[in-house]
């Protein structure tokens, strides 16, 4: 048959010629047109199939051979002390991010996971290099304390190991631990005791009621006790700052490990009905609270990754770190921090001579920072990891390496940040879905609220720099979100500036209130900076 007499099918399955050819050809591009955006459709879904595809298979691949690698480590080992798998995430972390990144797509958020895992700086310190910045620092308090003693020597003509500022600084321990033993016990014996006793009398699909608001009540009646306690303890038997600090830091984690322990288990007790064959037991065991009253983390959970056995040489290697630090500390005190406010509340502080006490605190005071988060949350919490067997060491994250305010606060305190986001944001969030700024602002105010309310207990006077800086800078920082390395470098800027005006106004005001007389009597002593309003020439005269 001639081609321009060919049949083609028409809509109703009939043929028409190719002679008609006023609507055929329009008939014929919209037809072409259906065709090539179906192709293309199609396309497109085996270009993401086939990607789907290809990932999963290269990631089985990488797996394969990781694991083959980890073998051959085990049988020869390899030259350069750290292996493949130490600097790759593990399985269970990759599957855990692709959950977090699922449940954001659906609009949940995700929950705390626990998993195996060390902490960052365990894991660069196989690395030679990393390692050799650790023995610099050693090397340094080495150098610190042959100062110290060579300074004695030659001035004073004998050694001088007294260290008064740290038994200034840590007088009255038996005080704390008076109070410690105190507070923990009644976590112990009212605590577990009453919420077993709510939620094994509650009925079972019942209402929240009077039963459930009495309970609550009780709680708040607790936790309201618990911190008004500590504050009249401090207050009468004057303990000195460093004393104060244990105290406080200790009432804010007995507190968080309270209500992490509540909230998490009154969900399961009010969701509880009769017929609930699956329900397992309504309040935890005992040894499961213990266990998490104990362990280096704020979110409660029934189960926890564990490791086999302790080794007890880690744990006298950390706790001897934390020590360690706590020597450097004096020094840098010592030698670099107190010359500079010695003089302050003796005389009138000039703009110059504050300036030069800013810039002269700023790298001093950055150190102890350092030290503090290496002795706290790398040292002392590895040591209670490994002697509670708990395998989750991940209590911070490579802040240092941070580009924004916003990823530095999320990986500077991993422990706080968890209890911050899964009973302070994700609660807030749940009765204002639309409004996650203020659950954000609720989780800063709360922060350094308690930040604050450390420092005023320990320096016995309120005197919110912190609370501004916090609140102020520290807030509006978050929503300045860069890229490059230029600006973790203004990251780093901003922390070394901070600290050092933080050390050096609160230097200022402590050595105003060790010596300018009191300007009342009452309360407001406490509120109103007595190094602004100190009268030298009345003291002069």
């Amino acid at each position: 048959m001639a081609e321009g007499n060919s049949n083609r099918p028409t809509e109703n399955g009939f043929h028409k010629t190719m002679g008609e050819s006023g609507e055929d050809i329009t008939w014929l591009k919209m037809q072409s047109q259906m065709g090539y955006h179906r192709i293309k459709s199609q396309a497109q879904q085996l270009k993401q199939d086939l990607r789907q595809t290809v990932l999963q298979e290269l990631d089985a691949l990488v797996d394969g051979f990781l694991e083959d690698v980890e073998q051959m480590e085990g049988k020869e080992g390899l030259s350069n002390n750290v292996s493949f798998s130490e600097l790759r995430p593990s399985v269970s972390e990759s599957r855990h991010e692709s959950m977090i990144r699922k449940k954001r797509e659906d609009g949940e958020l995700p929950d705390k996971v626990f998993m195996p895992r060390s902490s960052v700086l365990t894991d660069l310190f196989k690395i030679k290099d990393v390692k050799t910045i650790y023995h610099i620092f050693v090397a340094i308090l080495i150098v610190f304390s042959l100062n110290t003693l060579v300074y004695d020597l030659i001035n004073e003509g004998r050694l001088n190991l007294n260290f008064d500022l740290i038994r200034y600084g840590m007088g009255k321990f038996s005080k704390v631990m008076e109070l410690w033993m105190c507070m923990n016990l009644s976590t112990l014996l009212v605590v577990y005791p009453g919420f077993y006793y709510w939620s094994m009398n509650r009925a079972p699909g019942q209402k929240i009621g009077g039963y459930d608001i009495a309970g609550a009540c009780c709680y708040v009646l607790y936790q309201l006790v618990f911190l008004v306690w500590p504050i009249h303890y401090i207050k009468e038997n004057a303990l000195p700052p460093g004393s104060s600090i244990i105290v406080t830091a200790e009432q804010i984690r007995l507190m968080m490990k309270v209500h992490a322990f509540v909230r998490e288990n009154i969900t399961k007790v009010l969701a509880y009905k009769k017929d609930d064959n699956n329900q397992g037991p309504l309040c935890p065991d005992f040894s499961k609270y213990l266990y998490f009253l104990f362990i280096p983390t704020l979110v409660y959970r029934d189960t926890y990754p564990r490791t086999q056995s302790i080794r007890w040489s880690y744990v006298v290697s950390n706790f001897g770190q934390v020590l360690a630090c706590l020597f450097y500390t004096y020094y840098i005190f010592e030698r670099f921090l107190v010359p500079v406010f010695r003089n302050f509340g003796r005389e009138h502080i000039t703009a110059k001579a504050l300036i030069l006490s800013v810039f002269g605190s700023m790298l001093p005071a950055t150190l102890v920072l350092v030290l503090g988060f290496f002795a706290i949350l790398h040292s002392w919490f590895n040591a209670f990891a490994e002697m509670m067997t708990f395998a989750d060491r991940m209590f911070y994250k490579d802040w240092w390496n941070s580009t924004s305010f916003a990823n530095y606060y999320r990986t500077w305190n991993i422990v706080v940040h968890d209890w911050l986001y899964t009973y302070i944001y994700k609660d807030i969030s749940k009765l204002f879905p639309q409004r996650r700024s203020l659950a954000m602002a609720c989780v800063f105010l709360i922060s350094a609220v308690a930040h604050e309310y450390v420092l005023i207990m320990c320096f016995k006077f309120f005197y919110p720099v912190l609370f501004v800086m916090f609140m102020g800078a520290g807030f509006g920082f978050i929503f300045f979100k860069g890229v490059g390395r230029g600006w973790n470098v203004f990251l780093w800027l901003m922390l070394i500036m901070g600290n050092g005006m933080l050390m050096c106004l609160y230097s200022l005001e402590w050595y105003a209130r060790q010596r300018c007389p009191e300007n009342t009597d009452n309360f407001l002593d406490y509120l109103i900076p007595r190094s602004w309003t100190c009268d030298f020439e009345a003291m002069e005269s």
